[in-house]
């Protein structure tokens, strides 16, 4: 009979050889996820490979290039996990390759050029011998994890299965079937400290900071960050409703049809930045500021404003490029002194980079650490294939499948907005800045 000071015993299991790909942004605390994964199958004597920079090696695979240690993958022991949890950046690297990205329904997994990059994929795991793979993502990469999964599900009888079990990463935390994503808190803390310091700045000039947050889909690091970085005012997707939003048409050029699109009401949204500046400085004698929006706005602007900007793999404007908050102070500006008679400074400025790989914060790692051992109790107690590893409560894992998360028609995830009658996203309205309506 074991004690409680016992540790879990090794266990039979088919599994000799596991890999892990981390795909995406950086996360803080990725590299808990990492290592307590690989540290659990070690310790059950099954290796394990680190795949290097996502899917960007295996859908280079072939009879000229085949998987090079050192290149496209590397072996985790013991000793090169020594004291890795709390460390900084993603050991195994990451990249934004989608070996999925031309399967947009479940027929196209029968059309051999649709499929031709996960195929490769499939085959380089082969190549090295994989039992099973861990894939760490965000909902693209939960999406490309389901793919591979409905991918092999093709294949003639014979053919290696290679289990997939996916952990949910995205500082955003906008996944759904999960409460918190590990890095999430490291991310508004470090971006909060950075709004205090702007908030510092403005104060001692007497000016005002848009700062734009990443958040692509919703609005959890905005509102995070507003709140303990003590911004007077945050937007997000999720307040682009009841005036604040529109809709417009747009000609395809080729066909000539024209589709409704929800974009935001612009001149509503700025009204109501100016109002909340106009708050401070007449009501409470406060000339400084700072405002965050979340970077997700980009997609609700007018057409006019994001004609010809790139988009990326998974079809997302190139945030990066537009440089919305730059656009917001200008706006914003103009609209104040047209309101005031008086200019204020306004600057725009984007923050996140500098959050993806700071220190993980404890929280941070106790999360991690408990996804990438949930990622072995999954493969080898469980015997789990198609999940994504979850807790809930006191970090308590459950696994949830890959069919509640992804839609079998579509083959595409489900966002987790805040809800705007919830009491989190009332906390935020709460303290910042009053501004009746």
């Amino acid at each position: 009979m074991s004690s409680t000071l016992s540790r879990p015993p090794q266990l039979d299991s088919n599994i000799r050889r596991a890999a892990i790909l981390f795909a995406g942004g950086p996360a803080p605390a990725a590299n808990a996820v990492i290592s307590t994964a690989a540290a659990s199958f070690l310790r059950n004597n099954i290796d394990v490979y680190g795949i290097l920079h996502g899917y960007s090696h295996l859908v280079e695979y072939g009879p000229d290039h085949p998987m090079v240690e050192g290149r496209d993958f590397v072996r985790l022991s013991h000793k090169a996990l020594k004291r890795t949890r709390n460390s900084q950046g993603i050991m195994i690297g990451t990249a934004r390759t989608n070996p999925g990205k031309h399967i947009s329904e479940p027929a196209h997994l029968k059309d051999p050029q649709r499929t031709a990059p996960l195929r490769t994929a499939y085959e380089a795991l082969v190549s090295l011998d994989i039992d099973a793979l861990i894939s760490i993502g965000g909902d693209d990469t939960l999406k490309t994890a389901n793919k591979f999964k409905l991918f092999q599900e093709q294949l003639p009888p014979g053919h290696r299965h290679i289990p997939i079990v996916h952990l949910p990463k995205t500082i955003d935390n906008d996944y759904m079937g999960i409460d918190f994503t590990f890095g999430y808190f490291t991310a508004v803390d470090t971006l909060a400290g950075e709004i205090r310091n702007l908030i510092a700045d403005s104060e001692s000039t007497r000016s005002y900071f848009i700062a734009e947050t990443m958040g692509r889909s919703a609005g959890w690091l905005a509102y995070g960050a507003a709140i303990a970085g003590e911004a007077s005012l945050v937007i997000s997707v999720e307040d682009i409703t009841g005036k604040y939003e529109a809709s417009e048409e747009i000609a395809d050029p080729q066909t000539g049809k024209t589709t409704i699109r929800r974009v935001m009401d612009l001149t509503e949204v700025v009204r109501r930045i100016v109002a909340t500046m106009r708050v401070r400085e007449e009501a409470e004698g406060k000339e400084f500021g700072v405002i965050v929006i979340a970077e997700g706005l980009a997609e609700y602007l007018p057409y006019a404003h994001i004609e010809g900007v790139p988009r990326d793999e998974h079809g997302h404007i190139s945030i990066a490029k537009l440089n919305l908050s730059r656009l917001f102070a200008d706006l914003v500006g103009k609209e104040y002194a047209r309101q005031t008679g008086r200019k204020r400074k306004i600057s725009g400025l984007q923050l996140g980079y500098e959050c993806r790989c700071a220190r993980p914060h404890a929280f941070d790692v106790m999360l991690g650490s408990q996804l990438g051992v949930g990622a072995y109790r999954a493969l080898v107690e469980k015997r789990l294939d198609g999940v994504m590893v979850s807790v809930s409560g006191q970090l308590d894992l459950n696994y949830v499948p890959f069919s509640q998360l992804v839609d079998p028609l579509t083959l595409v995830t489900v966002v987790r907005y805040i809800d705007p009658g919830s009491d989190f996203h009332r906390l935020a309205r709460f303290l910042e800045t009053y501004v009746h309506e």
